[in-house]
């Protein structure tokens, strides 16, 4: 196993658990103690983790991984889900992508749809996370649209009054969130309130709201609302999803799609 791919099952242990013990990792990555105090030491270095006697607790209260660590989460249901929300966007349409893994995998579905492959332009994303405007920048058929912002570091999304002043001044037909929550009751939430101010004003620029989550973020709550649930037309989930929280959904007037 690289040493990428021990720190990110490290780093997923960590947030299942809250705690880990040397002795237990190394035998579910079936690496060696001595290899796993490494891998700990390092990471605590970055300050994504705490060192402890034997082990290593998460770093701080609300723990939240950088980008470059969720990729492997739910893979293959992230794509799923992105495929299902790319179908939506339409041809000339202008479509608002937040941060996060699976809004990543939304991009890379609509970069690769054979009838989005000309136009003028074929597709206008505007995006406040830099790593999905990089994807799209070398595709000449899409306008790509990046708001001004402070660059967070977890998420690769500018966020702050900058951001503000772009999406003010702009409309869209749709708007695609990435969330840490979602709640019938409770609307869609994120962890952090900067990112959430900026995701909830491309929700109020857009004419639609698809939120893209799958089903282990359904019935949970976080600390930031973006939006309300009434404010969302369309959740896209996995069938991993419960089937009593997608009925209050329905309940809620939220078109639901399953993939």
């Amino acid at each position: 196993m690289s040493r990428d791919a021990r720190w990110k099952a490290l780093l997923e242990l960590l947030v299942e658990r809250g705690r880990l013990d040397v002795e237990e990792a190394a035998a579910e990555l079936g690496v060696s103690a001595a290899t796993v105090r490494r891998d700990l030491d390092q990471l605590a270095e970055q300050r994504l983790l705490v060192r402890t006697r034997g082990g290593a607790v998460a770093h701080g209260v609300s723990y939240e991984l950088p980008l470059r660590y969720k990729t492997a989460r739910r893979a293959s249901e992230k794509q799923r889900i992105a495929r299902a929300v790319a179908d939506l966007v339409g041809p000339g349409e202008t479509v608002g992508l937040t941060g996060g893994t699976t809004t990543t995998e939304v991009a890379r579905a609509l970069a690769v749809r054979a009838d989005l492959a000309s136009g003028t332009p074929a597709l206008t994303v505007v995006t406040n996370a830099l790593n999905i405007a990089t994807e799209l920048a070398v595709r000449p058929q899409f306008k790509i649209v990046v708001t001004g912002g402070v660059a967070r570091a977890q998420s690769y999304e500018l966020i702050g009054p900058l951001a503000d002043g772009v999406l003010g001044q702009i409309t869209l037909d749709v708007a695609v969130l990435g969330v840490v929550a979602f709640d019938p009751r409770e609307g869609a939430a994120a962890d952090d309130e900067a990112e959430a101010a900026v995701n909830r004003m491309l929700c109020e620029r857009a004419g639609r709201v698809v939120v893209a989550a799958d089903s282990g973020k359904l019935g949970r709550r976080a600390f930031a609302r973006i939006c309300a649930a009434d404010a969302v037309d369309t959740l896209v989930t996995d069938t991993g999803a419960d089937a009593e929280t997608l009925g209050r959904c329905e309940e809620a007037g939220i078109r639901v799609v399953v993939v």
